[in-house]
């Protein structure tokens, strides 16, 4: 059954929740569930230079020659080879390797977008929400919705790709080098372990070209910003221990965080696209929300992936597995592709901040549903910005 509650006026609504650029910015111009969760689990990608020793440790310990690595090793996916734990996670710098074409040929992850299950607490499910029909954010993308960008990584599937916000950095104030991006995006959760050659792509096609136009474009108009990979990573024990190709137990606890570093060097994230987000741990009942939007790059048909896409509806919930908070939900048109981008709401300072981040979805399309951030999120996000606190 489909909800009759009435419609928001998108274009409102979606100026309220608007995520422009700030002034400080010089390269903007110049671009073309509340419960405790479980422990954190955290990971080196060895990519600082004081982790550069472990990552080499690291690669050795699994019989993994370090430059064979970089040369072709990461392909190996044998069952021996693909690196599970937290702490065993790697993502060595390999230049080149995200050139314009392997982006536009990746994939999204699309049975991560695929509803399981509803067997949980139906008295905290909302009715189903009526679709809401995706719109294109404004071009050039770097002016209207800044922290936005492109995941990439590969899967024993090939190569793949999900959406990301920059956050702010508590410990690094103007300077921060964080994006949130769903657990799914970083790691096959039960059956697997960590994905590799992650990297994040803020405003990615910038100018909203078309897979045509693509195909001759310069990389500056692909990658504004350049690549920046991900040189540590967290998610949540229970991703790791309950998500599955649908989401299943762990979707509620689907959210990860990456610290990145740009590829060719350079000045932080923040500053290089001009804004950061806050994260609200602490987000009023969805009852008390007129409107949440999510932002994303939706992949899966009849999507291409490589425009930003936006939805902004009045949240509901979710309720997934029993004993787990209840998940945002919203309508939604955005497929695949669009999963771990950022989830915002206005904030008490009018400014919007970052509450969720798309997990699941049905196949069919038309609802979004993202975790909502609670201690376990709020302990994953302190761990990692003590992690790189005065470096």
């Amino acid at each position: 059954m489909r909800s009759i509650r009435p419609k928001l006026a998108a274009t409102a609504v979606a100026a309220a929740l608007a995520l422009t650029a700030t002034a400080c910015g010089g390269a903007n111009d110049k671009a073309a569930g509340q419960a405790a969760d479980k422990p954190v689990a955290s990971a080196s990608a060895g990519g600082a230079a004081d982790d550069a020793g472990a990552l080499v440790d690291t690669l050795k310990k699994h019989g993994v020659d370090p430059d064979k690595w970089k040369n072709g090793e990461w392909k190996n996916w044998d069952k021996d080879k693909w690196l599970r734990n937290a702490k065993d996670f790697v993502n060595p710098v390999i230049k080149g390797l995200w050139k314009p074409d392997r982006m536009q040929e990746a994939k999204e992850p699309q049975k991560t977008m695929a509803y399981g299950d509803s067997t949980g607490d139906q008295n905290v499910t909302d009715p189903e929400p009526a679709p809401v029909q995706a719109q294109e954010e404004k071009h050039p993308y770097h002016r209207y919705a800044a922290p936005v960008g492109k995941v990439f990584f590969d899967s024993p599937a090939g190569s793949m790709v999900c959406s990301g916000t920059v956050v702010k950095d508590p410990k690094a104030p103007g300077r921060s080098n964080l994006v949130w991006t769903a657990g799914h995006c970083v790691h096959a959760g039960a059956n697997g372990g960590w994905y590799r050659n992650i990297t994040f792509v803020p405003s990615y096609n910038d100018q909203g070209r078309t897979p045509a136009q693509l195909r001759n474009a310069q990389p500056q108009e692909i990658a504004p910003y350049g690549s920046y990979w991900a040189d540590w990573a967290m998610t949540s024990n229970a991703w790791i221990t309950d998500g599955g190709p649908t989401g299943g137990a762990g979707s509620p606890y689907d959210y990860a965080l990456l610290h990145v570093k740009p590829e060719n060097g350079g000045k932080s994230l923040e500053e290089t696209v001009g804004n950061a987000l806050t994260v609200d741990f602490d987000a009023p009942e969805a009852k008390d929300i007129p409107a949440m939007g999510a932002w994303g790059y939706p992949a899966a048909p009849p999507f291409n992936g490589q425009l930003m896409n936006k939805c902004v509806d009045r949240p509901g919930r979710l309720s997934v597995s029993p004993g787990t908070p209840a998940m945002w939900r919203i309508g939604c048109t955005m497929t695949g592709g669009s999963s771990g981008g950022g989830w915002f709401i206005a904030g008490k300072d009018g400014k919007s901040e970052l509450v969720s981040n798309t997990s699941i979805g049905p196949v069919t399309s038309g609802w979004l549903a993202g975790p909502r951030l609670g201690q376990g999120a709020q302990q994953l996000y302190a761990a990692m910005s003590d992690k790189f606190a005065g470096r």
